[in-house]
């Protein structure tokens, strides 16, 4: 077996006492000494933050990346407001779905973020669609997911000049809220 990676998050979990598993290449954690039950609860009642830096994180650019990227899947990625995101298929020629993603409009480039799991097969896919002239370019850099109903308090905290913009359906970068 390959050596696990780490995300850039890997000593904070373990300083919080995470049970760390594989996962996807991964070393992440999979529970806390709180318990499972305790941290469903505080996501459902307060806002539990998670890291998700082993995800496929993509730059598409090219002359025409909404365009290229609507010809493998079945979403409108031209109609996409600048900053806004949209949940997005992968089909496959026959039609079926090969996989989901999440797509970013970033003004002269689409960010995309895809499954672990299943990186390297999106990432071929990508490729092996795209018209000439588009280019893929993987990131190597943390991913939180955020999840309600305190998701506007945390941010306020922790990244207030995000505060004011994101919402659950745009995105865009945020400099080390440290």
């Amino acid at each position: 077996m390959s050596e696990l990676k780490r995300t850039p998050l890997y000593d904070l979990h373990v300083e919080l006492g995470a049970k760390l598993v594989p996962f996807a290449g991964y070393e992440m954690p999979v529970q806390y000494p709180l318990g499972v039950k305790k941290e469903h609860e505080h996501t459902r009642t307060a806002c539990g933050l998670f890291d998700v830096s082993h995800m496929g994180q993509l730059l598409l650019r090219g002359p025409s990346p909404a365009e290229a990227l609507e010809t493998l899947v079945p979403a409108d990625i031209v109609g996409l407001p600048e900053g806004m995101q949209r949940y997005a298929l992968f089909t496959g020629e026959e039609g079926g779905i090969l996989d989901d993603l999440m797509v970013v409009n970033a003004g002269d480039h689409l960010y995309l973020v895809v499954n672990a799991a299943c990186k390297a097969q999106d990432i071929a896919h990508l490729r092996r669609g795209l018209p000439e002239g588009h280019t893929i370019e993987e990131l190597d850099r943390g991913l939180f997911a955020i999840q309600v109903p305190k998701t506007a308090e945390m941010m306020a905290r922790l990244c207030p000049e995000a505060n004011a913009s994101l919402s659950a359906t745009n995105g865009g970068p945020l400099d080390d809220a440290s």
